[in-house]
């Protein structure tokens, strides 16, 4: 048992060496190391510091609500668009069709009909209940059940997407996780300027090219007779004056593959790709329409209404208008995220100071560090040289720990520090163990060779079954926390598999070659 071939000794220095070289760069004032090219280095190469949460590191908290309500209303309009053309297939007249507070009204101009119009309906979607009265007055909403899973969807949904409009701006390691039913959290460590990030997350993003509307006079929409199948909307271009469009949809936004900032003419300029179906559609309505004017409507907004002088055939275009570098980017960051289902409200904005993560940094650094000088001074106490290289041991656990967060760039959370300092206090557990072990072997009459051999061999177990279960629990703290007890969770875990490293190995190793060096009679132990 204490007996070392060469390739596990060179195995126990790469491994110390290694933790040293990773460890090493936190020992540099922080942020030293960001912007000299080190955050580019791929994960798992060293170089980095240990990435701080938002209590330590200061930055941007803010709580943010879904507008269920738009969701439920977006649903209904779809109904409303999915009914109109079999409808007119069967020759159903109605009237007085509309959609509010989460239902669809229409007044059936023939009541014999009715059956007719009720089976269109289940038809085109199982998930909604119909009431039909003996006027002809139809009323459609949906079932409870419907309701909550499109809530649920649109709220996966639209933290999905903040993910990735939050994950390209560079912010490393937010926090966002959901909130009851409506509502998200998201934190940003770092960003101590969240008017940007905001921003970019209140901007639902819903992009839809329309065609203008030349054949209706726009000084009669802007008096109010909007004529049907038609919309006034806002525009960035003509002078900022409204602009009369299309209410049909010719592209959505959602095929769209990519997009990215460009220049043309020396102005910046959005370049953008659909997928195959939309490419198709954009090619076939700038076909059909060469000449007319293609609105590009973001938001309920025409960003740009060029006009279409020859067919769009290869499933790409460019999106133009009075656009800076910065306004550029963001809105190719929002298209490739993709739109939001429904807008955010911001209720919660709070910021972190760094002041605030510095004391909890230091007071984190007091605790460790006077724990480890008790658990140093009770080991040379109690086990004399052999607490000597137990507490040696203890060091490079502590480094292998800062190494392995370093290196996989796990958030570090003022729970996480609490874990440091039980690990702390757990790494010598497996030493007590084994040293408890030894002197009950000596006691009995064993040589010292044997009995540290002995004790060795017959505490394994007992350190594997102590350490796998605490590993289970926090393995499970990761599986079912959110933000700090996860933070809490990596460093437990971490930490245990340290300390088992480095009580079957690296204490091992400094017994042993203290043992046949010395070869003592008796165990001081």
């Amino acid at each position: 048992m204490l007996h070392f071939p060469l390739w596990k000794k060179i195995l126990v220095l790469v491994v110390c060496l290694a933790g040293l070289i990773y460890a090493s760069p936190n020992l540099l004032p922080p942020n030293l190391l960001p912007g000299s090219g080190v955050d580019r280095l791929p994960l798992g190469a060293p170089g980095r510091q240990i990435n701080l949460g938002l209590d330590l590191r200061g930055g941007s908290h803010l709580l943010l609500q879904v507008e269920m309500a738009t969701v439920i209303s977006d649903h209904m309009a779809a109904i409303i668009d999915d009914l109109r053309r079999p409808f007119a297939r069967e020759k159903i007249q109605y009237r007085n069709l509309n959609a509010s507070d989460g239902q669809i009204r229409l007044q059936l101009r023939d009541a014999t009909k009715a059956d007719l119009a009720r089976k269109i309906v289940r038809d085109q979607r199982n998930n909604v209940t119909i009431t039909l009265e003996e006027s002809g007055q139809m009323t459609i909403a949906l079932t409870p059940e419907a309701e909550r899973d499109i809530s649920r969807l649109a709220l996966q949904q639209s933290i999905e997407i903040i993910r990735r409009r939050v994950d390209e701006t560079g912010t490393r390691e937010p926090i966002i996780q959901q909130q009851g039913q409506n509502r998200i959290i998201v934190q940003l460590p770092g960003v101590e300027n969240p008017e940007q990030i905001k921003s970019l997350l209140g901007t639902t993003a819903k992009l839809t090219f329309h065609l203008v509307d030349g054949r209706n006079s726009l000084a009669a929409a802007q008096n109010g007779r909007i004529p049907a199948g038609s919309l006034l909307l806002p525009s960035q271009d003509d002078g900022d004056q409204p602009i009369l469009i299309e209410r049909r949809v010719r592209v959505s936004g959602e095929s769209l593959m990519s997009a990215q900032p460009g220049f043309q003419d020396n102005q910046p300029v959005v370049t953008f790709r659909f997928d195959n179906q939309g490419g198709r559609k954009f090619a076939e309505t700038t076909t059909d329409n060469v000449g007319r004017r293609l609105a590009i409507v973001l938001d309920g907004e025409v960003i740009s209404a060029p006009v279409i002088n020859s067919p769009i055939v290869g499933g790409s275009g460019i999106i133009t208008g009075n656009f800076s570098v910065q306004e550029v980017n963001d809105l190719s960051l929002l298209l490739r995220a993709g739109a939001l289902p429904a807008p955010l409200t911001i209720l919660e904005e709070r910021t972190v100071g760094p002041g605030l993560g510095k004391d909890s940094i230091a007071a984190g650094k007091l605790a460790a560090i006077i724990g480890l000088l008790l658990v140093a001074i009770f080991m040379i106490a109690t086990y004399g040289a052999f607490g000597v290289m137990a507490n040696i041991a203890l060091l490079f656990n502590i480094v292998l720990l800062i190494a392995l967060l370093s290196a996989v760039q796990a958030t570090l959370t003022l729970p996480g520090i609490a874990g440091i300092v039980l690990t702390i206090g757990m790494a010598v557990d497996a030493n007590v163990l084994i040293f408890e072990r030894i002197g009950e072997e000596g006691r009995n009459g064993r040589k010292p060779f044997s009995a540290v051999e002995s004790g060795y061999s017959r505490a394994l177990t007992t350190i594997i079954d102590s350490n796998l279960t605490t590993l289970i629990a926090a393995c499970l703290l990761f599986a079912f926390g959110s933000g700090p007890i996860k933070g809490f969770a990596v460093t437990l875990s971490f930490g245990i598999l340290t300390s088992m490293f480095t009580a079957i190995m690296v204490t091992r190793l400094m017994v042993g070659a203290w043992v046949r060096r010395q070869n003592p009679k008796i165990l001081a132990i």
